[in-house]
C-alpha cells in the first residue's frame, strides 16, 4: 500500500493530465471556486490560494491545449475580485450581530478605522500577497468602514498584481524541462511546505487551549 502511495504521489501528471482532459471546462469553474472561497469567506481561508495559481498555471504550460492561460488568468482574477467585494460586504454588515457588538468594542472599533483611514490602501493591496490573512483584511476593510471606492481601487490592483505575478511566474516554471521532468515531485513538495503555517497555527492552539503556555 505504501508503495503504490509513493507511485501515485511520484507520478501525479499521469492522473492530474487525463483528469483535465476530461473536466474540459468543469476545470475553470472549479478554480474560480476554490479561489472565490478562499478570498472571499473567512472559513475557507485554510485552501491555496497563490499555490493554486502557481501550479494551475504551470500545469497549463506542461498540457498546452488542456488548460489555457488566457482563459486562467481572468478566471483567478475575477474570483479573488469578487471574493474580495463579498468578503468586504460581509465586513460592513456585521454590527449587525450581536456577536459582533459583544467582541469588538467602540474603542476598538474606532481604532480600525483610523488605522484604514491612514494605511487602509496599502494594507489592502500588499495584504493581498500574505496567505490566511489576505482573507481577513477585506473583512476588516468592511468592519471598520473604510471607503468603498478607495477600497475598490486598492484591491483591484492588489488582485492584478498578485494574479499577473502568480500566472507569469507559474507558466514560465512549467516551461523548464527540469520542471516538465520532476513536476509531481515538486508540486507534493511545494503542497507540504505551504500547509506547513497552518499546521504550525494549529498547534499553537490547541497547546495553548490546554494552557501548556
Amino acid at each position: 500500500m505504501i508503495s503504490n502511495v509513493l507511485y501515485f504521489l511520484s507520478h501525479l501528471q499521469l492522473y492530474l493530465l487525463p483528469l483535465v482532459e476530461t473536466l474540459g471546462g468543469w476545470v475553470y469553474i472549479a478554480l474560480f471556486a476554490i479561489v472565490f472561497m478562499e478570498t472571499g469567506l473567512v472559513v475557507f481561508a485554510f485552501l491555496p490560494g497563490e499555490s493554486l495559481v502557481f501550479f494551475a498555471s504551470t500545469l497549463a504550460a506542461i498540457t498546452g491545449s488542456s488548460l489555457d492561460i488566457k482563459i486562467l488568468v481572468p478566471v483567478f482574477f475575477f474570483a479573488a475580485l469578487i471574493g474580495d467585494t463579498v468578503n468586504y460586504e460581509i465586513g460592513r454588515n456585521l454590527h449587525r450581530l450581536p456577536l459582533f457588538r459583544k467582541f469588538l468594542s467602540a474603542e476598538k472599533l474606532s481604532k480600525a478605522r483610523a488605522y484604514f483611514e491612514k494605511h487602509g490602501g496599502k494594507t489592502v493591496m500588499f495584504g493581498r500577497f500574505i496567505p490566511l490573512i489576505r482573507t481577513f483584511i477585506p473583512l476588516i476593510s468592511g468592519s471598520a468602514r473604510m471607503d468603498y471606492k478607495r477600497f475598490c481601487i486598492y484591491n483591484l490592483l492588489g488582485v492584478l498584481i498578485w494574479v499577473v505575478l502568480g500566472s507569469s511566474l507559474g507558466y514560465f516554471f512549467g516551461q523548464l524541462d527540469f520542471v516538465q521532468n520532476n513536476f509531481s515531485v515538486i508540486l507534493v513538495s511545494f503542497g507540504l511546505i505551504s500547509i506547513i503555517p497552518g499546521i504550525m497555527i494549529s498547534l499553537y492552539h490547541l497547546i495553548r487551549n490546554r494552557q501548556f503556555i
